[in-house]
């Protein structure tokens, strides 16, 4: 049987290369040979065992890499044809994607609904921290990469750049509007990113690390706030002349971040979430205007499929957005439990690690 080394999930606190079989193809698959994926914050969660999974389980949600086989169904797409999946690999034949919510695939059960239920790829299906992975729906989940964009422009599509642009996008930004973007790793970059094109015409950044806050200004931001060495609510609120921001993206996952994109939003604004929690959040009463400030609260998980996928290639090849930057380190798939020691905490200035089997 022909095998694979592959990034499994043993236990919390380990993650290992293992040897596993290359999978085989379904009529409606593609096996795709990744030529680079990376680590998220999602895996560091699974890897501390906040996120549960199976033991065995391949982790890691991001590819690209270049069609290896097709199965019998799977029409438009040729054998050796360089393509990306979206983190989030839905049927598209369920009640929710068929419903606008295609992120809560539930699949054939009865009422089709099931939360995170279209983040398969390294959640209830085998990941792309391997030398292969099996995208199921092929159809509707393979994109395209475009000539002449390496690997590195294009590996923020399948997550990092669909969430931070469905944060910009849910948090209903119009055009002149002031941001308050909390968090500028990955995603709150790509949100920073986003709220520039969709319009905004103040974006104010926030995050401990200048060098973060650097990148964010190159992306879009207009203001940067370093936490550690300001109250960032007195000064959202000082910028505003006391008004607040016609909306707030958190991008980190925390209480405190959260709180803070409540306390900087004017009545009527929009509170658009990104984070991944790890413990019960509360609402400050005074924030919440007692529940009568006209607010709205949203969270969004990562867009996915072939025409979200298509999308935002088109933005990259266009030259309106450069991620290249977000790149800070290469590894090798051989030496991906190093790659996970320095992800995890955060060493080096680690922005996203490209990982090459």
């Amino acid at each position: 049987m022909p095998m694979m080394k592959a990034a499994v999930f043993v236990e919390p606190g380990r993650i290992e290369l293992q040897d596993k079989p290359i999978p085989d193809v379904g009529p409606n698959d593609a096996l795709v040979r990744i030529t680079t994926t990376t680590i998220c914050g999602t895996d560091v969660h699974i890897l501390k065992g906040e996120y549960p999974v199976a033991p065995g389980l391949t982790i890691g949600h991001e590819p690209v890499g270049i069609i290896e086989k097709l199965g019998s169904n799977v029409q438009g797409y040729r054998e050796g044809l360089r393509v990306i999946a979206g983190a989030i690999c839905p049927s598209f034949t369920s009640y929710a994607c068929q419903d606008g919510y295609p992120s809560q695939d539930g699949g054939c059960a009865c009422h089709g609904y099931k939360p995170m239920g279209g983040w398969r790829f390294g959640n209830s299906i085998d990941g792309t921290q391997a030398e292969y992975v099996l995208v199921p729906d092929a159809q509707a989940n393979l994109a395209p990469v475009p000539d002449g964009l390496s690997d590195e422009e294009v590996l923020m599509c399948p997550d990092i750049m669909s969430t931070g642009f469905a944060g910009a996008e849910a948090a209903n930004i119009r055009i002149g509007d002031i941001v308050a973007v909390f968090a500028q790793g990955p995603i709150g970059l790509c949100a920073t990113a986003g709220a520039k094109l969709r319009g905004a015409s103040t974006i104010i950044a926030i995050d401990g690390v200048d060098e973060r806050l650097e990148i964010a200004r190159r992306l879009g931001a207009d203001v940067t706030l370093n936490f550690r060495k300001v109250d960032v609510v007195d000064e959202i609120l000082k910028l505003t002349g006391g008004r607040g921001v016609d909306a707030s993206i958190e991008a980190l996952g925390l209480q405190s971040t959260f709180e803070n994109a409540l306390r900087v939003l004017k009545p009527g604004g929009t509170l658009s979430s990104l984070g991944v929690y790890s413990s019960d959040l509360t609402i400050p009463l005074g924030a919440f205007h007692a529940g009568l400030g006209d607010n709205r609260i949203v969270t969004s998980l990562c867009p996915g499929g072939k025409e979200r996928m298509r999308r935002l290639l088109n933005v990259v090849a266009s030259g309106r957005i450069d991620l290249k930057p977000l790149v800070t380190h290469q590894y090798g798939l051989n030496d991906i439990e190093a790659a996970y020691d320095l992800f995890a905490h955060q060493r080096d200035g680690v922005l996203k690690v490209a990982i090459k089997p």
